[in-house]
């Protein structure tokens, strides 16, 4: 049976999966599938580039799972190319603050453009002067650019199209407006205000600089950074006693004590399994496991499903997308460092999501463990297609 992508474009742009359904009904790649189908017939809006019901930056991660699907079935890359090119066109005129970064003198909000900007590399330098505008992606807090820098990496990596890479060089060096914090000289703001430093802009700004410097000439550029977000996480206080991550730090640089979300234990493990490969030192893949095992002990129930307990099933509108970042990211770590656990828990969610967490209309909703509830909306379902596309990777 000929699965198909419903949206308001011509038909041209059908997602052609000839998928034997009824052979491959309960395959994971089968259920990963249907759910693409779903998401894009419900939710992507061509005239916005975004999926309608989430938000900026939970855009970006339904963009990066994509990107990731289509990294291990090739019948989903002219979809994802398709719509890559056209969130990369029409999605920075719904960016609700683009190229917010820095404050000035006078305290009003502007664009910061560091010296190592494309725009004013000289001719010959890496880069492509003029051609793309990492501004519009930026909107003042640097984990929702961290976000889209680390989607349209990914995006690169299927298309090869530099006008990818180079926002991402862009949105990086965007970030990088943000170091040093007050705490002990180092790590970046959570954004502009320069008012807290918290885990996920931390986590994001190593990973995006750990993937950068395996995709560029100017490697060591962001592997000094990277080695220098790490030494200075490790040392910020944030990673408790139970080799769990906070939300972030108090204005006097202690742990703040709040939630242990999924997504802060799931970031870091992407980004130092980057660090490795860019820099190999297995410090970085040691520290990565210690976190991934307290964080399923932590955050997952006695069937292996993952959880945040902090907010479930009430998660809206930013914790519906966590567990799916943790689940992207814990299977990052598994294809470098293979251990039994990440794959029970990878199986064990994405079996109950499909089993317990899905109405009949194949739509996808927060609670994992089941029963489903409502509402249901672009980032519950893209973030529960994070753990059906890691599902497929390690079935």
């Amino acid at each position: 049976m000929l699965l198909h992508f419903l949206t308001s474009v011509s038909a041209s742009f059908l997602l052609l999966l000839a998928k034997n359904t009824q052979v491959f009904a309960q395959s994971a790649e089968s259920k990963a599938t249907t759910s693409l189908n779903t998401l894009q017939a419900a939710w992507y809006n061509e005239t916005s580039g975004i999926w309608d019901t989430a938000g900026w930056w939970n855009g970006a991660n339904c963009l990066t799972m994509l990107a990731d699907f289509a990294a291990i079935d090739k019948s989903v890359v002219p979809l994802a190319t398709h719509v890559f090119n056209n969130t990369y066109v029409v999605a920075p005129a719904v960016n609700p603050a683009p190229g917010i970064e820095k404050v000035n003198t006078n305290g009003e909000p502007h664009t910061y453009y560091p010296p190592s900007w494309p725009h004013h590399w000289p001719p010959g330098h890496y880069g492509h002067p003029g051609q793309v505008n990492a501004s519009e992606w930026l909107d003042g807090y640097y984990d929702d650019d961290g976000w889209w820098a680390l989607a349209w990496i990914a995006a690169y990596d299927i298309t090869k199209n530099q006008d990818y890479l180079q926002t991402a060089i862009g949105i990086f060096e965007g970030m990088t407006a943000g170091w040093p914090t007050n705490c002990i000289n180092g790590g970046i703001w959570w954004s502009y205000k320069h008012d807290y430093a918290n885990a996920i802009a931390n986590e994001l700004f190593l990973s995006v600089a750990a993937h950068l410097a395996n995709r560029v000439p100017n490697k060591a550029y962001y592997v000094n950074w990277a080695q220098k977000e790490w030494k200075w996480f490790k040392a910020s206080g944030m990673i408790n006693a139970n080799n769990t991550i906070n939300d972030g730090l108090t204005l006097d640089c202690k742990n703040n004590g709040q939630t242990v979300w999924t997504y802060n234990q799931g970031v870091v493990l992407g980004g130092l399994v980057e660090l490795n490969k860019a820099a190999p030192d297995s410090s970085y893949l040691l520290a990565a496991a210690k976190i991934a095992a307290a964080a399923i002990s932590a955050l997952t129930d006695t069937n292996g499903v993952v959880h945040d307990y902090g907010c479930e099933p009430n998660c809206a509108p930013d914790g519906t997308q966590f567990k799916g970042i943790f689940v992207r990211n814990l299977q990052a770590l598994h294809s470098v460092a293979p251990h039994q656990e990440y794959v029970r828990v990878i199986q064990a969610s994405a079996n109950s999501i499909w089993k317990n967490d899905r109405n009949q209309g194949d739509m996808l909703s927060v609670n994992w463990a089941g029963p489903f509830v409502d509402p249901v909306n672009a980032s519950t379902h893209c973030s529960a297609m994070d753990a059906l596309v890691a599902a497929v990777v390690v079935h």
